[in-house]
């Protein structure tokens, strides 16, 4: 059964900046934002910020989905952890550069549901046809609350780091001005190819798996 819808914030919302401290890291130095919760969906975002980009024109940008089972306990099943380390060590070395890591696990629909639809996807289904049988569209996130948090940060445009169609049209939903986009290359590999073939096929991702493919 899908969860509930929460509510998109609207266009021009501004988010209450709750911290900010020096983060220090193997990529780089940033600066770490978090934003007041209870003006979003619960949970708990943040950015990490590479220099002063309040005012700044074609900044940098990542926007990562939380991902426990890539990212913190490195499944081979998909590219997040893979996305996350290239997109950072990109930032880690660019004057200006952020990162909005969101607390959306498995697309949207949570960590739970995530593992059931990987049981799904080893009786044969793909990712698609998995989040479907849950009672999801494909890819139920919405991006009100990462244009809300670039807002908070002052960014004036946007350079977007990613494969991901829906999220140049997300971010441009709530008011964002994305004036280009840089792809983001991980390695495919035996484990994750299915995974990435299923992306660029059947979810529009801007991808090139095996030769025949956008690019």
């Amino acid at each position: 059964m899908s969860r509930p819808e929460s509510k998109p914030l609207p266009r021009g919302s501004t988010l209450r900046v709750i911290s900010r401290v020096a983060l220090p890291t193997r990529y780089g130095a940033f600066e770490a934002v978090t934003f007041d919760p209870a003006e979003t969906d619960g949970r708990e975002h943040i950015a990490l910020v590479r220099g002063d980009v309040d005012g700044a024109d074609a900044v940098l940008v990542r926007v990562q989905s939380e991902c426990l089972t890539g990212e913190v306990l490195g499944s081979l099943r998909c590219d997040c952890r893979d996305q996350l380390e290239l997109s950072m060590r990109d930032l880690g070395t660019r004057d200006q550069g952020v990162l909005l890591y969101l607390r959306q696990e498995g697309r949207g629909i949570g960590l739970v549901d995530k593992i059931r639809a990987y049981e799904l996807q080893a009786q044969g289904r793909d990712t698609v046809e998995a989040n479907l049988e849950l009672g999801y569209t494909d890819d139920p996130r919405e991006y009100d609350v990462a244009a809300a948090m670039l807002r908070s940060l002052g960014v004036a445009s946007v350079l977007l780091l990613t494969n991901n169609p829906l999220k140049l049209f997300g971010l441009r939903k709530y008011g964002i001005d994305v004036v280009g986009r840089v792809p983001i290359i991980t390695p495919v590999t035996d484990e994750n190819r299915d995974y990435l073939r299923t992306k660029q096929v059947r979810s529009g991702h801007l991808l090139n798996i095996d030769g025949g493919g956008k690019s």
